[in-house]
């Protein structure tokens, strides 16, 4: 049972989160060592309810809560959980707990679980198993990190091409290894190649009788094992697929992707784009202070490095802004404008590329409509700062030497904003890796060049 929706329009805007009096409920039961009243509150809970539930308590009463839910904690909360939350819990947990919670889990969620473990830790995890699954994950954990092999689930629904609907159907009835989950059918050839797709809607509508290789759909994409997660989740988003085939370097059945397996990727990954774009790394939440604080440290130390080399430049025109103190007054104007505009192209150039939207066959073209757009804002701008500027200090060429500078700035960080990812993506680094530090030092620098330049030549 999931969270209610509140009719209320003030509050269904909230009406997936997960309410205090819950928490405080939970809490209370944990202090009290209320088991029945604790597993009345979070049975009828979806799973990722409960994992945010634990997210958002203090790691000792978290502890306490797990210890008091005992063997009725669910795997599939565990596999809703921030990695390091989880990884703490397991480590936690007693083995029959563990294995009590792990023996309903897909491969797929169990190799998520425990690929970033420790190594005894993930030992005593597998040692839980029963021996066919730990087989199954084992032989996952081989495949390269962030691959197709890692992400896909060993439990697979395959028919061989000559039977019929009926016998398909009977299999599936009186099978007792299906995954909790599944969409269609996948045919495979004598050496287990992938040759077609049975969706379970004709299961449902066609006549027993009727051989799977009549209604199979030969049009399909087949993953290999190594595939890199990102390019999955690519295709699933592109082509609309709801499952598809994994297959090894002879081509033959190895495992299914499933589209909530990949749409998790593609969220990973947007995530990671935005989080890298503000310069804090792989951090969440959950982190330590001390974790933190020292993500951000490498960010702020290259910050700190482009301001100095702004600085630099500012230095270069100490007599200029001495002789005409309202430079000095104005002239973040212009940086700060370049900064924002730089920010927007590059978010955009940036998803652009993630998702091949944005590739060598129509990078001119983009780059001519960001520089277009620089032109066009750069031109607005400077007729609204430059008549700001002449105003408030009722010199004319002061507005005009604004204006200029801020055309030049506004092109500058449009060019700037699309050159860097793409420069960054063509030798192989992460387009969302150190693109906002440099966008941002190109816009300070030209702008307070361009600026206090103008000033210089014109004013002086």
């Amino acid at each position: 049972m999931n969270t209610p929706v509140d009719g209320d329009s003030e509050l269904g805007e909230r009406a997936y989160e997960i309410n205090a009096d819950l928490i405080d409920a939970v809490l209370d039961c944990v202090e009290h060592n209320d088991q029945p009243r604790l597993i009345a509150l979070l049975d009828p809970l979806h799973a990722a309810d409960v994992a945010d539930i634990l997210e958002q308590v203090s790691p000792s009463k978290r502890s306490k809560l797990v210890e008091l839910w005992g063997h009725e904690v669910d795997g599939e909360v565990l596999s809703e959980l921030d990695e390091n939350i989880s990884a703490e819990l397991l480590e936690e947990m007693p083995d029959t707990v563990v294995t009590e919670a792990f023996k309903d889990l897909e491969t797929d969620d169990v190799v998520d679980l425990i690929e970033e473990l420790e190594e005894d830790q993930k030992e005593r995890v597998l040692g839980a198993l029963e021996d066919a699954d730990q087989v199954a994950v084992r032989q996952s954990l081989q495949y390269p990190d962030q691959t197709a092999g890692r992400l896909m689930q060993r439990e697979v629904v395959m028919a061989p091409t000559h039977w019929n609907i009926g016998q398909a159907i009977d299999f599936l009835r009186s099978s007792g290894g299906l995954p909790d989950e599944f969409y269609e059918v996948i045919l495979v050839d004598p050496r287990l190649k992938p040759v077609g797709k049975v969706a379970l809607f004709s299961l449902l509508t066609k006549p027993r009788e009727v051989l799977l290789s009549s209604v199979m759909d030969e049009d399909f994409i087949t993953i290999p094992v190594t595939q890199s997660q990102e390019d999955v989740a690519y295709a699933f988003n592109q082509y609309n697929m709801v499952s598809a085939p994994v297959v090894d370097d002879k081509s033959r059945l190895v495992g299914v992707i499933t589209s909530d397996d990949a749409m998790e990727v593609l969220g990973e990954e947007v995530e990671e784009d935005i989080k890298r774009l503000a310069g804090v790394g792989d951090e969440s939440l959950t982190d330590t202070i001390w974790d933190t604080a020292k993500q951000r440290f490498p960010w702020l130390a290259v910050n700190l490095l482009t301001s100095i080399l702004a600085s630099l430049v500012i230095a270069q025109f100490t007599s200029t802004i001495e002789a005409i103190v309202a430079l000095a007054v104005l002239m973040p104007i212009v940086a700060s404008m370049g900064g924002n505009a730089g920010t927007q192209t590059l978010t955009v150039a940036v998803r652009a590329l993630a998702t091949k939207d944005l590739t060598p066959a129509n990078a001119w073209r983009v780059i001519g409509r960001e520089f277009s757009v620089g032109v066009l804002n750069g031109l607005a701008f400077a007729i609204i700062i430059g008549g700001i500027g002449s105003i408030w200090y009722g010199s004319a060429m002061l507005g005009v030497v604004l204006g200029l500078a801020m055309i030049i700035n506004l092109i500058v960080a449009s060019l700037a904003g699309i050159y860097v990812p793409l420069i960054l993506d063509r030798f192989g680094v992460d387009p969302a890796l150190g693109s906002s530090a440099l966008v941002t030092t190109v816009t300070d620098v030209i702008g307070f060049l361009a600026f206090l330049g103008f000033a210089a030549a014109i004013l002086l």
